[in-house]
């Protein structure tokens, strides 16, 4: 299943993406794409629904009709640093003997097309093309060969971050990486029976029409079950929290010399399976 919010921001309604690619409304069978619609057994009760029975939306998805963040109520956005070993390089940093762990707030989530803004004063504002791992069971303390029987589904996200504040306002990379606007996740959450090997997932992004990034999930260091397994032996996931799993190479700092955001470029990128995000680029 392919699974959505549609309409305004702060309004959207839980929905479905049929084999045709419309929007079918499931507002009578589900309150939210949130909390327990998406533990195993909320993800039955979808999932036993014929979506051609379902009320059509009107408008294409992300054209006519905007997507909101495909899950909603998100409590913990986690996200992994270093991930891939030729994203660690152009960072001139050590691939790590294991996952680095950091906080995305969860303020910055929008829309996979939402506009992304610049924050005031900042001139190092990049992009990260990540593969977001949705929790459908909780977990706590679970082995890696268990974990991926807790995991909901799968999405794309673009892990923005200002580097000025990430690495050189010292401590914490939280607070580069939590900017309002500076989650967009989706366009739908893709549920996990759906992607045979999410570790084997090409991924790419571009600026103004650039390809700067184009990997794939089959070179990162840590892999879907070993992320869930290891962040559970200090959190309990919830239904709907989210992990976003690290970038490939390519990014704006890893440039030579470094390309960096300054507003008005449109980014695009996008996940073998889970679709594709365009943001056009404001300032705050």
């Amino acid at each position: 299943m392919k699974l959505l919010r549609y309409g305004p921001a702060g309004a959207e309604k839980p929905g479905i993406l049929d084999d045709q690619g419309r929007v079918r409304d499931l507002s009578a069978h589900v309150a939210d794409i949130a909390g327990d619609a998406l533990t195993p057994a909320g993800l039955a009760r979808l999932a036993a629904l014929n979506p051609a029975e379902l009320p059509l939306v009107e408008g294409a998805p992300q054209a006519e009709l905007r997507l909101g963040p495909c899950v909603g109520n998100v409590r913990k956005f986690i996200a992994i640093g270093l991930n891939y070993a030729d994203h660690a390089a152009e960072s001139g940093m050590a691939v790590p003997s294991e996952p680095v762990v950091f906080n995305k707030w969860t303020s910055c989530i929008t829309g996979p097309d939402d506009e992304v803004r610049i924050p005031k004063n900042s001139v190092k504002t990049d992009w990260e093309v990540e593969l977001g791992v949705v929790i459908g069971a909780p977990a706590s303390g679970v082995s890696k060969a268990d974990a991926m029987a807790h995991v909901a589904g799968y999405c794309v996200v673009n892990d923005v971050s200002e580097r000025e504040w990430q690495l050189e306002r010292t401590a914490t990379w939280d607070k580069g990486k939590g900017f309002d606007t500076f989650g967009p996740i989706g366009p739908w959450m893709v549920t996990a029976d759906e992607i045979a090997d999410p570790g084997n997932l090409a991924m790419w992004l571009e600026v103004d029409g650039k390809r700067y990034q184009d990997g794939s999930t089959a070179t990162m260091v840590f892999g879907v079950a070993e992320l869930v397994s290891y962040c559970s032996t200090f959190m309990t996931l919830l239904p709907g929290d989210i992990i976003t799993t690290g970038t490939p190479p390519g990014v704006g700092m890893g440039q030579k010399p470094p390309v960096f955001l300054r507003g008005g470029e449109v980014m695009r990128l996008g996940i073998e399976g889970l679709g594709q995000q365009t943001q056009k680029v404001g300032r705050a």
